[in-house]
């Protein structure tokens, strides 16, 4: 899925690439996969860990977060401009990088590297997300914007952005695959589960299922968890908090039903989540939206809800169903792997991208 401002024809072939990757690479971060994506792909990828760059001192780094700005930002872009000198490479991808200087662009620029900002997040949208000073700066000075939503592509225009394109947030292949043995209710041990964060009103949602006398199993981080459920909800919902890599995929893959919300408050018209789940071959269920009505087909791939009732008449329906999830699951898992919701094939259309862009730019 890709949008924007075409800027030529897609090469055939495409010769490795040496590219510069900064990202936080902490944790289970997906910045990581779009790194061992690329490198699936032939390219060579040097990285430089953002995260590492972070201020110890908590609250010292929400104030630093905030201003963008401080010693660790200038440590950041003397370290990033010095790999840049030293490895000439074809590209620099920014990943979510809020402490990139204008300055340091500009010298990439000057020595001649394609730059492209890997945006995951909406700096436009109503939920104000703090950081973004020194981004709003950089803007103008990308070669490439690479974003999740149409609703973002006016303001980025507006802000000076040269190209932008859409691209899904995929699953990762060596991760989000089906279990080797095919999984049966009688070894799902999460019935009616969410892996994730309690953006919007997923709290009060989860909440009235339960209410409803549905089994609902709820895992993420605990004390966000905490503040956002009432303390009886807490103790019957919540168990394991944040689930990383394979336990990840095991959490899904013993999920009878898997919930998939799409983040209202960041504009976004997809869950990540929703593609990861049909990459574990698991049943997903989740929230209608235009996004997922056209990555999957409504109650063969995929079961869409589109409030709290619709959604309780939904589980009640398909939770005893083993036959019917297990088909749509397989189905959904079929769907993500023929039209390439995967990290490769995302990944492979921005560098088909970045590849036209400077063919355009080189016939000047």
């Amino acid at each position: 899925m890709s949008g924007g401002d075409p800027a030529g024809g897609v090469a055939p072939e495409r010769r490795p690439l040496n590219i510069l990757y900064a990202a936080d690479m902490g944790g289970d971060a997906a910045s990581s996969y779009r790194a061992i994506a690329l490198e699936r792909l032939g390219h060579r990828v040097v990285r430089l860990d953002s995260g590492s760059y972070a201020l110890r001192n908590p609250l010292l780094g929400k104030v630093a977060f905030r201003m963008a700005a401080g010693p660790h930002a200038q440590r950041l872009n003397r370290d990033l401009l010095a790999l840049a000198r030293a490895e000439q490479p074809d590209i620099f991808w920014a990943d979510k990088l809020l402490l990139l200087h204008p300055r340091t662009l500009r010298a990439m620029e000057e020595i001649g590297i394609a730059t492209v900002s890997y945006m995951i997040d909406n700096p436009f949208g109503p939920r104000r997300d703090p950081g973004w000073r020194l981004y709003m700066k950089c803007l103008p000075l990308f070669d490439l914007h690479v974003q999740q939503r149409d609703a973002s592509f006016v303001q980025y225009r507006e802000r000076g952005a040269r190209n932008v394109m859409k691209v899904l947030i995929g699953f990762e292949p060596t991760i989000h695959f089906p279990a080797p043995v095919p999984m049966m209710d009688s070894s799902r041990t999460r019935e009616v589960s969410f892996i994730g964060s309690p953006y919007d009103d997923r709290a009060q949602i989860l909440m009235r299922l339960g209410d409803a006398g549905l089994p609902v199993t709820i895992s993420g981080n605990e004390r966000a968890w905490r503040r956002a459920l009432s303390p009886g909800a807490f103790t019957r919902m919540f168990r394991d908090g944040e689930l990383y890599g394979p336990q990840y995929q095991e959490a899904i893959w013993r999920s009878r039903i898997n919930l998939s919300f799409v983040t209202k408050s960041n504009q976004d018209e997809v869950a990540q989540k929703s593609f990861e789940i049909a990459g574990c071959g698991a049943f997903l269920m989740a929230e209608r939206s235009d996004g997922h009505l056209l990555t999957f087909k409504e109650d063969e791939e995929a079961v869409f809800f589109s409030d709290t009732a619709d959604l309780i008449e939904k589980i009640g329906r398909f939770l005893p169903n083993e036959a019917a999830r297990n088909r749509i699951a397989a189905a959904g898992r079929a769907r993500a792997v023929r039209d390439g919701y995967d990290n490769d094939s995302q990944v492979r259309l921005i560098l088909d991208r970045v590849e036209s862009i400077l063919a355009a730019r080189r016939r000047l």
